[in-house]
């Protein structure tokens, strides 16, 4: 073959293998096909996504005039005999199974999709005091709960994906403070920390002082937490 014939030849090859530019309108389709490709467009990226998909996201598959939250709610009206749903969690939709299921799936112990290790007593503790009180420090985190809280335990907890620092504390030696993820409100079902339940009801149940409440964390003074973690 000669060179001129090779390259004709590459250039065909290039032009049949070019993807076609993706069809987000499907102006071609009559409005009741077109809804329901949206639907499963959308059901798609949820079901594959092993995180909560903002709503950016999930226009890039649906046509400029296409309310993705009427296209949600058509899906979940469709499953609402099924056992799973999609759900508003941190900032985006999730494609879950339904709570009431939380016991079957457990009693079968499969392995679940994004599970982790159990946190410990303390580890959830520390964990709840950040979410409500964030940014705070280690030491700041010391003094809200009544018992030191170890550089391990705020390691264990950056381990799941939970936690991550934050801006650096004002006070002396600017310790670092810590704040919750994204995957923190993913992981448990919260669309934003709004959603945290009330934080009275945690000092009725005693995990949290009248005090801590009503002052909020303690300011760290230079002898508590000059520390960089």
């Amino acid at each position: 073959m000669t060179s001129a014939k090779a390259e004709q030849k590459r250039h065909g090859r290039g032009k049949t293998a070019a993807a076609e530019p993706y069809d987000r309108e499907l102006e071609a389709f009559l409005p009741e096909k077109r809804w329901r490709e949206w639907m499963m467009r959308v059901e798609a990226v949820l079901f594959a996504s092993s995180e909560p998909v903002p709503r950016e996201v999930l226009t890039r598959v649906v046509g400029r005039d296409c309310s993705v939250d009427l296209l949600i709610d058509d899906i979940n009206a469709e499953l609402d005999l099924r056992p799973y749903e999609i759900i508003r969690v941190a900032g985006g939709w999730q494609h879950r199974t339904k709570s009431r299921f939380g016991d079957t799936i457990k009693t079968s112990q499969v392995s679940t999709r994004g599970q982790g290790s159990a946190l410990s007593e303390l580890e959830s503790l520390v964990l709840m005091t950040i979410a409500y009180f964030q940014p705070v420090t280690r030491a700041g985190l010391s003094k809200i709960i009544g018992k030191e809280v170890s550089r391990d335990t705020i390691a264990a907890l950056r381990g799941t994906g939970f936690l991550a620092a934050g801006p650096r504390s004002p006070t002396p030696g600017a310790p670092y403070t810590y704040v919750t993820t994204r995957h923190f409100l993913s992981a448990f079902g919260l669309e934003t920390l709004r959603d945290l339940p009330d934080i009275e009801a945690l000092e009725d149940a005693g995990l949290l002082s009248r005090e801590v409440i009503d002052n909020g964390p303690v300011v760290v003074s230079q002898h508590d937490d000059n520390d960089i973690d």
